[in-house]
């Protein structure tokens, strides 16, 4: 049995800054993570290496735009270039935070392995050498999530986001004809990608549009952005995946026949399919044998990040709040500074200011509350846009279409969310984000001089239009 402090189980988004913190203030600290290194899923497989092809995709783009404009020289795309860029990104952070880990190795270990809960206090971790027990006074549940795979027939022959982004991935050719499975943020993203590099690609969502679950208005304004090529079909529900002898991939899905009574088979042909239908929270063993409160296969945790046992805390995906990276980091540091003040709920995390950003190729975030949720809370907002077909920073670029749309509180013009959909909209949403955290009104957002000639103008210029 090993005593330490405080254990992790996880080393990404929500364990490693809480542990961090927790050291730097004299705390033993150990994290456990299966994969032995620190970042978690963002730097293994999700944020980092795919936007590291994202921004490649981006540029290509940009590039075949600018040959109408002067741009001279061969443009072209070395798909398994791009793989290796991304690559060189994720070692590049690996070895960033080995080194940063090595700083505070008195205090800090990082063990890997598979944690398993023996109790509110105890941690069994079972990794090649055999099992170890560890005993703290805090435990901070930070164990991510994991890709959720429905159990349809010939699932097994797909790829997933950890084929397309691990490191040093298999997946390095540019397949002709990719299927995607799922409209969400994932599968929409990877799917302009690669269509940015020449594949054909469908998409199938079994909801009625696509990115389920976010502002349906929102997502009507991102839609004819998306490069019409893409296919997408809505209400698609996959029945089976299937390989013929010379490899090529079938999709069979059924769709509602509004002329008819009940559904029509459909098939697609790929050479590649990737399953992006969510996400599911991965649950430590023994959790609900400690008694920890469960919901729908998360782990409930408060504003604090506190769980129903005393000493045990719930950062990241693994309580389903907010399933983003940043979002992990905030509460983690939360989680850390509720620790450090005896256990007590001294801090609380903002869920309702955290900014969501779809890397589609055009962009689109938002932040806060918007049209939908709103409506839903019988508040009639004051809305207020910024078309980019008037600003200066598309207009260079050619990008043009799309718009900031914020949403003010009637009377108190407080702000309390906006969306952005075209150009630099990952970049936008932060600063929207900040005021609504803040409790910014349209008379300060109108106040503040953005920089000529970016973007951010048009937040300002949106709300000035109130005035």
């Amino acid at each position: 049995m090993q005593h330490v402090d405080v254990i992790t189980l996880g080393a990404g988004g929500g364990a490693y800054p809480a542990a961090f913190r927790l050291a730097r203030s004299g705390r033993r600290v150990a994290m456990v993570d299966p994969k032995g290194v620190m970042s978690g899923n963002c730097l293994a497989e999700g944020c980092v290496p795919s936007k590291a092809v994202r921004e490649v995709a981006e540029l290509y783009r940009t590039a075949q735009r600018f040959e109408r404009f002067g741009l001279s020289g061969e443009i072209g795309a070395d798909f398994a270039g791009v793989v290796a860029h991304k690559d060189r990104v994720q070692r590049t952070r690996y070895t960033q935070h080995a080194a940063e880990l090595a700083r505070l190795a008195e205090r800090l270990t990082l063990v890997q392995g598979v944690a398993r809960l023996q109790d509110a206090y105890t941690v069994v971790v079972e990794s090649e050498h055999g099992e170890e027990s560890y005993r703290a006074e805090h435990i901070i549940i930070a164990s991510g999530s994991d890709v959720f795979v429905p159990p349809i027939p010939g699932a097994e022959l797909c790829v997933t986001s950890h084929d397309l982004y691990a490191l040093d991935s298999s997946f390095k050719s540019l397949p002709r004809r990719l299927v995607v499975i799922g409209g969400g943020y994932i599968g929409l993203e990877t799917a302009t990608f690669l269509r940015a590099f020449g594949a054909e690609v469908t998409v199938l969502e079994m909801m009625d549009q696509i990115l389920p679950g976010m502002d349906p208005d929102f997502v009507a304004g991102l839609a004819p952005l998306l490069d019409p090529a893409i296919r997408r079909v809505t209400g698609a529900k996959v029945e089976a995946i299937e390989k013929a002898a010379d490899g090529t991939l079938t999709v069979r899905y059924a769709v509602g026949d509004k002329n008819e009574t009940g559904d029509k088979t459909e098939t697609v042909a790929a050479d590649a399919v990737l399953m992006a239908a969510g996400r599911h929270a991965v649950v430590p063993e023994g959790a609900e044998a400690i008694g920890l409160e469960l919901q729908r296969g998360r782990v409930v945790a408060d504003t604090a990040l506190r769980t129903n046992l005393p000493g045990l805390y719930a950062c990241g995906d693994v309580n389903g709040r907010v399933p983003l990276f940043h979002a992990a980091v905030g509460q983690s540091l939360i989680a850390a500074r509720n620790i450090l003040g005896g256990d007590q709920a001294l801090d609380y995390f903002d869920f309702g200011a955290v900014p969501t950003t779809i890397f589609t190729l055009p962009t689109a975030a938002y932040v806060g509350h918007t049209r939908a949720a709103l409506k839903a809370r019988g508040i009639e907002a004051l809305e207020t846009t910024y078309n980019f077909a008037e600003d200066s920073r598309a207009q260079i670029f050619d990008e043009t279409q799309g718009e900031i749309r914020l949403f003010f509180e009637p009377g108190t013009l407080r702000l309390l969310g906006g969306w952005i959909i075209g150009i630099d909209a990952g970049q936008l949403v932060g600063e929207i984000g900040l005021a609504v955290s803040k409790g910014l009104t349209a008379h300060d957002l109108a106040a503040f001089c953005d920089q000529h000639p970016m973007a951010s103008e048009g937040i300002s210029k949106a709300a000035r239009a109130l005035f």
